[in-house]
């Protein structure tokens, strides 16, 4: 089992600070700075870079405050040749079997480079805005008879499916999807886990401690065992590499400069109202407060004082970066889905810093390995007198 390593497309905003899901509303001054809206130029950039510097994919997110995923990252395919494009998506949102057929005709216009991220979604005001009024466990039982469908009417073949939320006849795909994309999950609720064991192809965890982070593995496991299965891993985090550990942590701690208690605490009051069990176990790890925000070695919680979803990031040199990687990747986590702001530069720290690094301790594919440490040597030119 190698390291997949997975870069993250900003859809609803980037920028050099901690920029929060509504940053293009109206609720930002003119007074806040270095704010990049997620136009398609940008988005390409940074959707090129993570192509060369040898990322398998890129996630883009789901939700009313950032750009569709389907629309954005199929224009994206039409700027890279190679790279995967990680489609996060809400299952309640449309039919299934339109879902399926989206999903094929999008592997034939990019020639096989689609991932899909099934979220279920832990936030019924979210959900609302989409005229979805199910409560959160119901939301779950419907991602299970969705992902049914989804993968019946991939077979090929007239499929029918009787539930509590879909009635199908007939189902079908005319041309299933080649290859078929991997599914990626994720949930930390008892009414998720069945769900990923049956349906899931790797398992998504956002970045708790490597002693959590094990828990989970084991629980879906075990779930995915009784349904004669077998899930694979992946988890969720930001990354500030650097080439020194000082370095990194000063960057660090200059994303904290901008955010005044006011700011965390009407960020944690709106983050506390979530449904999601993920999401509590995210507040959990730093109650907060500015206070101890290194919550494992290299493992920094800040990002969670002010973002919803993925709160923690890696922070070290990138040496300490591809220690923590290499550590999680012994409990069996594959798919390393990473970020960082802003996400252009940081895909180049991360790229010609951690992944040159992971290459060197045998983690990487061939493939990713020789793209790692086979690039030309910088061109030098000689400074005038």
């Amino acid at each position: 089992m190698t390291v997949r390593l997975h870069w993250f497309l900003p859809t609803g905003g980037d920028g050099r600070t901690l920029v929060d899901r509504h940053a293009y509303g109206s609720n930002i001054g003119r007074e806040t700075r270095g704010l990049r809206t997620p136009d398609i130029e940008y988005l390409a950039q940074i959707a090129k870079a993570a192509e060369q510097l040898g990322f398998e994919a890129v996630l883009t997110p789901t939700g009313t405050w950032c750009e569709d995923a389907w629309l954005t990252t199929v224009a994206l395919a039409q700027h890279t040749e190679r790279l995967k494009f990680l489609v996060a998506f809400r299952p309640g949102l449309l039919s299934p079997t339109l879902a399926a057929q989206m999903a094929a005709t999008y592997q034939r216009l990019t020639r096989g480079r689609l991932l899909l991220n099934v979220v279920t979604g832990g936030d019924s005001a979210e959900q609302r805005r989409f005229g979805d009024h199910l409560d959160h466990d119901r939301r779950y039982e419907r991602t299970d008879e969705f992902l049914s469908v989804v993968r019946g009417v991939w077979q090929g073949e007239p499929y029918d499916f009787h539930g509590a939320h879909y009635d199908v006849d007939g189902g079908l795909t005319s041309l299933p999807p080649d290859p078929v994309p991997e599914i990626f999950f994720g949930g930390s609720s008892q009414a998720a886990g069945p769900v990923a064991a049956r349906h899931a192809d790797v398992y998504l965890t956002w970045g708790e401690p490597p002693a959590q982070v094990k828990e989970k593995i084991d629980w879906i496991r075990s779930l995915a065992e009784r349904e004669g299965r077998t899930v694979r891993f992946g988890i969720r985090l930001h990354t500030i590499s650097r080439d020194s550990s000082a370095d990194a942590w000063s960057t660090a701690n200059r994303l904290l400069d901008d955010l005044d208690s006011d700011t965390i605490a009407a960020a944690q009051a709106a983050l506390g109202r979530s449904e999601s069990v993920g999401q509590r176990r995210m507040l959990e790890l730093h109650g907060g407060s500015r206070d101890q925000l290194e919550i494992y070695p290299n493992l920094w919680a800040g990002v969670g004082l002010v973002r919803g979803g993925a709160g923690t990031a890696l922070v070290g040199s990138h040496a300490e970066v591809a220690d923590r990687i290499e550590e999680y990747h012994a409990l069996g986590v594959e798919h390393f889905v990473l970020s960082g702001y802003p996400h252009l530069e940081e895909a180049y720290w991360f790229g010609e810093g951690v992944i040159p690094e992971l290459a060197t301790r045998g983690l990487l594919s061939p493939d990713t390995a020789s793209q790692a440490t086979g690039r030309p040597a910088p061109l030098l030119v000689a400074r005038g007198r």
